[in-house]
């Protein structure tokens, strides 16, 4: 008889420890959930459990059923303007409650290793100010980090390992720093909750990012054999799909208002297929978390050496980012090229980066038009009596600085051959740059910041500089092209 009460005492243990709803990673105490939208709120319960979600701030109850099979829910929770803290309560039968929820912005990160580079640094890599930024931390101020641990996996994963933390020092000090900078630069312009979920891999590829069900209808020549063990992994974080399955699927489909990119460097020999590549993970990103409207600004590759200063893969692989956004609704990218570091491929001025992205979402996201965060981007040339004259699409202020040299142009003639140049802006039209050099009598082609190694100066009057560009369309030089 005790042996029986003893058997129905563990099964009704066990019931009780099914019947509790099983959350992701982002879905859990101090979150963020972004304002006056549908937010989803989702998770796992026991098969054909009924499930219900009350939120604190309207006191509404909204009411689902977990699948049969998967045990897998789903419901979407009408959010206020910004504000908290608030509670959300989760039942199927028995309670959880998440306490201190916050209503704002919330932005997914992610990249590689200049997206992963925390405020602490790398080993001899410091990201500057990260000091300053770590020790004056404070839990009050409503800045909400979530960061995903790394996991590469072969097939989609339901969990994976992370958790919403409050802006304290240690939590500071191991979040990537181009991430925190942008939301402390958009919590400081907007002064509501923000909250940054860093899903980020150093080294990866963007294959790596992107779902299989992508390349089967859209890469079919990519293979994929690693997935079904035809052939052994090559690389954990290079490998198409398995930060997809891993650091992304586990979070589907939380609602976010948009994405910053920072990679690149890894995919830098592959400029021609990076247009699309990067196209794809934006619809796909879009289309899988359900936010059709989600913007995505990315960061050009900072200029580094890659063993020869003067070879010109930089140079096609920033224009690849570019012309990756063209024409995409909700998008936009900046530029590093006058913050790189000759001896490492983590420049150290971080908080550039995240201010650049966050004053361009403040600008097309949040209607602060007072500011033109857009790079100024090349309209046309024009070539007569010995020099080039190249218009630029530009704010209201114009190109900058005035009356003086501006570093980073290169000139050619009729034999393609590049030459160093000078080049001010236009003392009469302040969208154009003049570009000469007295060794080109007769130009035909400019370019800017084309050299994996390059400083730019051309900036428009808001310090925001133009990206690398190029008059010509010729062809890559195998000689130039390089390392």
């Amino acid at each position: 008889m005790k042996q029986f009460f003893l058997t129905v005492l563990m099964m009704l243990f066990a019931v009780g420890m099914q019947a509790k709803v099983i959350l992701p990673p982002v879905m859990g105490d101090n979150m963020v959930l972004q304002q006056q939208t549908s937010a989803a709120i989702f998770g796992k319960a026991e098969p054909g459990k009924k499930v219900s979600v009350k939120t604190s701030w309207d006191r509404k109850t909204v009411r689902t059923v977990a699948d049969s099979q998967t045990g897998k829910w789903l419901v979407y929770v009408q959010t206020p303007a910004a504000g908290g803290p608030y509670e959300i309560t989760i039942s199927d039968g028995d309670k959880t409650v998440l306490h201190d929820v916050m209503i704002g912005e919330v932005w997914f990160a992610s990249g590689q290793s200049n997206m992963e580079m925390p405020m602490k640094g790398y080993a001899s890599q410091p990201a500057k100010d990260g000091t300053k930024y770590i020790v004056s931390a404070k839990a009050s101020r409503p800045i909400r980090i979530c960061n995903i641990e790394r996991r590469s996996c072969l097939s989609v994963q339901d969990s994976c390992a992370g958790a919403w933390n409050k802006n304290t020092p240690d939590v500071v000090a191991k979040t990537s720093a181009t991430a925190y900078f942008f939301a402390d630069a958009l919590q400081n312009a907007l002064d509501i909750p923000v909250g940054i979920i860093v899903s980020s891999w150093g080294g990866s590829s963007i294959e790596t990012w992107i779902k299989r069900e992508v390349f089967e209808k859209e890469y079919p020549h990519i293979d994929l054999g690693h997935l079904d063990g035809v052939h052994p992994i090559n690389s954990a974080s290079k490998d198409p799909c398995l930060l997809y399955n891993g650091q992304v699927a586990p979070l589907i489909p939380f609602t976010f208002k948009g994405i910053i990119w920072y990679q690149g460097e890894t995919n830098r020999g592959r400029a021609d297929e990076y247009v699309n590549l990067q196209r794809s993970y934006v619809k796909m990103m879009r289309e899988d978390f359900q936010v059709p409207d989600a913007s995505f600004y990315c960061v050009q590759i900072a200029p580094y050496p890659y063993g020869n200063d003067r070879k010109t893969r930089s140079g096609y692989f920033c224009e690849a980012q570019q012309k990756s956004v063209e024409g995409m609704e909700h998008a936009g990218y900046v530029t590093t090229v006058d913050i790189g570091e000759h001896g490492t491929i983590h420049p150290c001025r971080k908080q550039e980066v995240g201010q650049r992205l966050a004053w361009l979402a403040l600008q097309k996201d949040y209607g602060m038009d007072t500011i033109e965060a857009v790079a100024p981007k090349y309209k046309g040339a024009e070539f007569r009596e010995g020099k080039a004259f190249i218009e630029m699409t530009v704010g209201s202020g114009g190109l900058s600085p005035m009356g003086a040299d501006i570093p980073g142009f290169e000139i050619a003639g009729p034999d393609h051959r590049f030459v160093d140049a000078r080049a001010m802006r236009d003392s009469k039209n302040k969208r154009m740059v003049v570009v000469w050099s007295d060794d080109v009598a007769e130009p035909v082609a400019v370019r800017y910041c084309w050299r994996n190694w390059t400083v730019g100066g051309l900036y428009n009057n808001f310090g925001i500089p133009a990206g690398p560009f190029r008059t010509d369309d010729w062809p890559i030089n195998p000689a130039d092209w390089g390392e």
